[in-house]
């Protein structure tokens, strides 16, 4: 159909206009981002007929979803005879169709969708990893390309090492901030100049388009720090381990307190290790044969093998809120110093999290699953020091210097 209609871009969405799988637009607020991709996206289904999924991974009601930003549109482009909006879908007079889908409720019913041309995904730094492995091969039409706008949140969320870190081959990856949109209202100028001001890490983050480098959902946030240092030569030393299930890796750590202050000097750390093979892996770590171990009491098998190669290790104990309550303890000291040659100490630090209410990002009192290896094996070293009294209250008796 002959369109005589044109719409102004910025410039990051004239890559919009040739082909390409993916086409990622991610950064900060004002950018806008939707308002460029909705536009671009009606123009489209003005010229010929396209159908275009658009989802996100929470939407409980048509109201959540991209559905009013695109009726406005259509009334800003003066296309109000061209398109027609119902209940769940929005329809032009060239056959072009627009479905809404949240990827959480709907999953199993997006994956029978046939024939979608493009598929908007919007907020997808909310997207799991999951879902971006149901939604991907679902878009299977040829000539099919999924959009995909987001503000960065974390490092580690899967959609930005997806799609930033490690973008699929062919994709157009294009960063989006403020300074790309000539339309930048001046009541949003004023609040980016108030943050700027104000809090320089909000604003990197909220404006710039940067990740979190610090999360409130970081359980150990303000409480460690890197360092290289030699432990005195009168230390008392901790040893922990924990013990690796299929994946996950077998442990042991070393620590030692000194005027309230923890201190992570060694570490040893493997994938499929064996059984036979764990005494080498111990021995990496200084001195790990003569002093007492604490260990997962899961594997009691695994403790005796280790007494027999040599090691006094034995199963810390455990009861119910026994991670919170070492959780507590760990936070309670001065601050907890990670030696730099701990790599994975390091990374656990930094990515050791609560849950976050996906919906309303509040922080839960609930301990994220993974990334926790290193600081069970912290909380096992510490088992006899960390106590809990007959109330539940608990207590600390260090042995330091």
């Amino acid at each position: 159909m002959p369109c005589p209609l044109s719409i102004e871009l910025s410039q990051p969405f004239h890559v919009a206009l040739k082909p390409a799988r993916y086409k990622i637009w991610y950064g900060g607020r004002g950018g806008a981002k939707s308002w460029n991709v909705a536009r671009l996206l009606l123009l489209k289904a003005y010229r010929e007929k396209v159908r275009v999924l658009c989802a996100r991974e929470f939407q409980n009601s048509i109201g959540d979803s991209v559905y009013r930003l695109l009726r406005d549109q259509i009334e800003l482009m003066g296309l109000t005879d061209h398109f027609t909006a119902t209940e769940s879908s929005i329809k032009s007079r060239s056959g072009s169709e627009f479905l809404f889908k949240g990827l959480q409720r709907n999953i199993n019913e997006i994956k029978s969708l046939e024939g979608v041309d493009i598929c908007w995904v919007e907020e997808a730094q909310r997207v799991s990893a999951d879902n971006w492995d149901i939604l991907i091969p679902t878009i299977r039409k040829d000539g099919s390309e999924i959009w995909i706008t987001f503000n960065p949140n974390e490092a580690s969320d899967p959609t930005y090492q997806r799609f930033v870190v490690n973008p699929p081959p062919g994709a157009v990856v294009v960063k989006v901030d403020y300074r790309h949109n000539p339309w930048f209202p001046r009541p949003l100028q004023a609040e980016r100049l108030h943050c700027q001001a104000t809090d320089p890490d909000a604003y990197r983050h909220i404006w710039e388009g940067e990740t979190r480098v610090r999360s409130a959902a970081e359980v150990f946030q303000g409480k460690w720090t890197v360092s290289r240092f030699e432990a005195p030569a009168n230390a008392r030393f901790y040893y922990g381990a924990d013990w690796g299930f299929s994946q996950d890796p077998t442990v042991l750590v070393r620590c030692y307190v000194e005027q309230g202050t923890l201190y992570i000097d060694h570490e040893a750390w493997g994938v499929g290790v064996e059984i036979d093979e764990t005494p080498t892996l111990f021995r990496t770590v200084p001195e790990s044969e003569r002093w007492p171990i604490k260990a997962d009491s899961a594997r009691p098998e695994t403790i005796s093998a280790m007494r027999r190669a040599g090691f006094n290790i034995h199963a810390a104990r455990k009861w119910p809120g026994c991670v919170e309550d070492g959780i507590a303890v760990l936070r309670g000291f001065k601050q907890i110093v990670i030696h730099e040659r701990c790599k994975h100490a390091v990374d656990e630090m930094k990515l050791y999290r609560y849950k976050v209410d996906r919906v309303t990002n509040d922080v839960l009192p609930l301990l994220a699953p993974g990334h926790d290896h290193v600081i069970d094996s912290i909380r096992y070293a510490l088992d006899g020091v960390i106590k809990r009294g007959g109330d539940g209250a608990m207590t600390m008796q260090v042995s330091s210097l």
